[in-house]
């Protein structure tokens, strides 16, 4: 008895079903996904054991002095609001157009720390290259 052979047919697997939940599972763990940032870290901050002071040579900085409330003052002179746009604008008029100078930040031992950080953005907004932070020499430990 001779059996006949069925002719075989030609199986195709059809891929684009298969790409198309590959992409939905992707976009259901991309939406599913949280991101967060661990930002919950202890920092001591160090104390100034060395450092160099101004001589009398340079040219005098511009300064900004930062009160322990957060209120600003540059060269002595106090500004109105503790605002980043009012500190831009003060900067620019006593700089007259030369970011190059130096600039001095004088902040208060209990100063909030997003006042030093609103100087310090208002001092690269502007450009300012040469950015100088001011502190006490520790004292020695009896």
């Amino acid at each position: 008895m001779k059996f006949r052979r069925k002719a075989r047919e030609n199986v195709e697997i059809n891929l684009a079903p298969l790409i198309d939940v590959v992409f939905i599972l992707l976009l259901f763990f991309v939406v599913t996904t949280t991101f967060t940032r661990e930002t919950q870290m202890k920092v001591d901050l160090p104390e100034s054991v060395t450092g160099a002071p101004l001589t009398d040579a340079e040219t005098k900085p511009l300064e900004i002095l930062i009160a322990a409330d957060g209120s600003f003052s540059i060269n002595g002179k106090a500004l109105l609001k503790s605002d980043l746009e009012t500190l831009i604008a003060a900067l620019q008029k006593e700089a007259a157009g030369d970011f190059n100078q130096p600039l001095t930040i004088s902040a208060d031992g209990k100063t909030p720390h997003q006042s030093v950080i609103t100087a310090m953005d208002a001092a690269g907004k502007l450009g300012f290259a040469h950015l100088r932070m001011t502190t006490v020499e520790a004292q020695p430990k009896p």
